[in-house]
């Protein structure tokens, strides 16, 4: 063949390698596609099986693409999936908390509100602490001295609160407390321990017994003298020592 035929036979065959790569681009895309449109679908199954066999195509291939790995190389579609799921599961989570969350401070507005219409304030509190709501209750307004029958007195407040825990979704503790007194020789009780665990069971079976509330809802604890509020010094902080707690654990 004539020298100048071969060079002329070159050059055409130059021109048109262009087409190789464009097809193998045109490929790749429609590729593409075909995956985004699996993945919409969440069959983790079909995922693996049509990662593997484009892998292995594409391997095979005489691609223009280094080492001919394809556009998804060593993708794992199932990680994708995987992290979706977990995203949707912390985010279904964190709507949970906040609505607990929202729950407990409209508890506390509306306690706070019936303490102040009826003026309480000398002998219910309640506050937003790190465990929950702590609504606490004298044992003047709950209890006589050494006593664990609960007083008519307490049985509004007991009312109110029992309206208002049906709507929760958490625990309730119901904790007993005392001064450091001893306990004198004629009461049914033999010690602190004893006192302020009736003085816990008392108020937790008004609410699973006279307000109806289920018993899964509550918890008893008895702490004795062990958690005092102010120095066991003077009358007047014995007597706040001498409570009970009802906390809306959080």
């Amino acid at each position: 063949m004539p020298r100048r035929a071969k060079k002329k036979n070159a050059e055409h065959e130059n021109s048109e390698r262009w087409l190789i790569t464009y097809s193998d681009l045109i490929t790749l895309l429609l590729i593409f596609f075909v995956i985004m449109y699996a993945m919409s679908k969440v069959d983790v199954a079909k995922y693996s099986m049509l990662a593997t066999s484009l892998q292995h195509q594409f391997r095979q291939a005489d691609s223009a693409l280094p080492a001919g790995s394809g556009i998804i190389g060593g993708l794992d579609l199932s990680k994708g999936t995987q992290g979706r799921e977990k995203e949707a599961n912390e985010h279904t989570e964190k709507e949970e908390q906040d609505k607990k969350e929202k729950e407990l401070q409209d508890l506390l507005k509306v306690v706070n509100q019936y303490i102040s219409d009826n003026q309480l304030q000398a002998n219910v509190s309640a506050l937003d602490t790190r465990r929950g709501i702590a609504i606490t209750l004298n044992d003047l307004v709950l209890f006589d001295l050494g006593r664990a029958d609960i007083k008519a007195p307490a049985y509004p407040v007991l009312e109110k609160l029992a309206t208002l825990f049906p709507t929760l979704h958490t625990t309730i503790s119901i904790e007993g407390h005392t001064d450091n007194l001893p306990i004198v020789s004629s009461s049914p009780f033999r010690d602190n321990w004893r006192l302020s665990s009736e003085r816990s069971l008392s108020v937790l079976r008004y609410f699973t017994e006279k307000a109806n509330l289920p018993a899964s809802m509550f918890q008893s604890i008895a702490y004795a003298d062990t958690k005092p509020v102010a120095p066991n010094t003077s009358d007047e902080n014995r007597q706040r020592n001498r409570r009970v707690e009802i906390v809306v654990l959080r």
